[in-house]
């Protein structure tokens, strides 16, 4: 065989592996409103930069008469290439070919892949559309899960690992994208579960869809498993691409900087207005957020999961930085158990990956209820408290209005090793509100009082002079400044950049007991 004839083969073998499944399935992908898998591989990473590895792997099962039926790559493509210049690695499972299902040997080829990663210290990104492992192939394939599933392990907090689903993705093969940090799910053509709706209705008897069960807006905004919801691929990819412009490529380096052309100093007087004179009234945080940051532009993470708490990556000075904020247009800004677990999750990536935390602080408490402490909100509230605690990156606390209680501790207080701690003149820093105290402090005397309202009104307004303001906190210098609201953005922008060499750490040991 001379070298043309050689040559020729690659070429074959090549195509072969290109064509995936056949162009008859790749059509069918496009009628369900998908695109191929290397359709999405070209538009996630920049043009022309896509490396592929392994292309031309094929199984080894001569079960069932699979000795027949072998496809070039084996139904996964995997490589790197680049996301605005920064190395990336990637996968993606081909459903044309065995339903994207994982094999001995294209799970080694992930394997191979996020070994790389770790070692180069570049993200990994996971394109899933997989009916799940390969049947045919029995434990060597469950094998390759748990291989996955180790380094997903070993890897998390070294580099930022991401997941896409893009289709179907069911029993084993969720864990994986469950471990990484980040889950993206495309609106009606992706879902995630366990057990699907058939085995459900056998056992439980329960009728449920597969959408129902574990379609994009399910594990949005029931269960918190996912953090992004796109309309299609090519809005789930492009907003991979902006995930990736917030944070860094591994945990040595710092975020990647963006020139900005927004006013360091910039005052905005609608800040002085945002919140109202009554202390009961709503407002909407994302106001706040706005702005505060680099344009006015904030990328919500889980925007539908647990609304009473808000969390997302926003700039300051072209710095990026880990957003964290009560909302008290939604169940008055309380903490309860999925708004501790999703703002604990948020502030843990945050410090693994070195984004300074910014805290806008409005709680007037747990939420109260059979539900909530039956559903063990004292372990899950603990949570956030632990993941603040534990944070090393530079931390700065804005406190708008309410800061009571126990959840005044754990919004990032001064008293949990947070740097710099800010109020504006309307927030109010107490054990409880002027109400409920009153009813403790003056229970006595208000039961034998002659006009009980008027002596419980009266009480009210002096307990509220006297403690719903910032000034006993920062009469103890548990609070570094009382500013005006106009003035944030500056402050915020001058405080981490004071912080920007800090070095802080845990005492020596394997790893905290985080409460789970």
């Amino acid at each position: 065989m001379d070298l043309e004839q050689k040559l020729e083969e690659l070429k074959k073998r090549d195509h072969l592996a290109e064509a995936g499944g056949g162009p008859q399935r790749q059509e069918r992908q496009h009628k369900e409103g998908k695109m191929s898998a290397r359709e999405r591989i070209e538009f996630l990473l920049d043009e022309g930069t896509f490396e592929e590895t392994d292309k031309l792997v094929t199984h080894r099962c001569s079960d069932f008469g699979m000795t027949e039926q072998k496809y070039y790559g084996d139904g996964f493509i995997t490589g790197y290439g680049r996301v605005e210049g920064r190395l990336v690695f990637v996968f993606a499972q081909d459903f044309t070919v065995f339903g994207g299902s994982l094999s001995e040997t294209n799970a080694a080829k992930i394997v191979k892949i996020m070994d790389l990663a770790a070692k180069m210290g570049a993200p990994v990104i996971g394109l899933n559309d997989s009916g799940g492992a390969r049947i045919q192939e029995g434990v060597m394939s469950l094998a390759g899960y748990a291989d996955i599933f180790l380094r997903n392990t070993l890897y998390s907090g070294v580099v930022p690992q991401i997941s896409a689903i893009m289709g179907p993705c069911a029993g084993g093969a969720v864990y994986s994208p469950a471990i990484t940090d980040f889950i993206l799910m495309v609106d009606k053509t992706s879902y995630m579960f366990i057990t699907g709706p058939d085995v459900i209705k056998t056992v439980t008897h329960e009728e449920v869809t597969k959408d129902q069960l574990g379609g994009a807006m399910t594990h949005n905004e029931t269960s918190g498993v996912a953090h992004f919801m796109a309309h299609d691929d090519a809005e789930c990819l492009s907003m991979v691409r902006e995930l990736l412009s917030f944070i860094p490529s591994n945990n040595l380096d710092d975020p990647p900087r963006k020139p900005c052309t927004d006013p360091v100093d910039r005052s905005d007087t609608a800040l002085d207005k945002v919140v109202p004179a009554e202390s009961n009234i709503p407002y909407d945080i994302k106001d706040v957020i706005h702005g505060v940051v680099d344009d006015g532009y904030f990328f919500e993470v889980q925007e539908h999961y647990a609304r009473n708490i808000v969390v997302g990556f926003a700039r300051l000075n072209g710095r990026s930085v880990g957003i964290v904020a009560n909302q008290p247009a939604v169940l008055a800004g309380t903490l309860d158990i999925n708004a501790s677990i999703k703002g604990a999750r948020f502030v843990r990536f945050c410090d693994c990956f070195n984004i300074p935390l910014v805290t806008f602080e409005d709680v007037p408490g747990f939420l109260p209820g059979t539900n909530q402490e039956y559903g063990g909100i004292i372990k899950h509230g603990a949570k956030l408290l632990f993941a603040f605690a534990e944070a090393t990156v530079p931390k700065v606390t804005v406190i708008t209005r309410k800061a009571y209680g126990g959840a005044y501790c754990v919004m990032a207080s001064k008293h949990i090793r947070t740097d710099v701690n800010y109020a504006w003149p309307t927030a109010e820093i107490a054990v409880m509100g002027p109400e409920g105290a009153v009813d403790i402090v003056y229970k006595r005397d208000l039961e034998h009082a002659a006009n009980r309202e008027e002596m419980r009104r009266r009480k009210i307004e002096e307990f509220r002079d006297r403690f719903a303001n910032p000034y006993v906190a920062a009469d103890r210098g548990y609070l570094d400044a009382v500013i005006q609201p106009r003035e944030t953005r500056k402050k915020l922008i001058q405080a981490l950049e004071m912080l920007e060499t800090k070095r802080d750490k845990n005492p020596p040991k394997k790893h905290g007991n985080i409460p789970l």
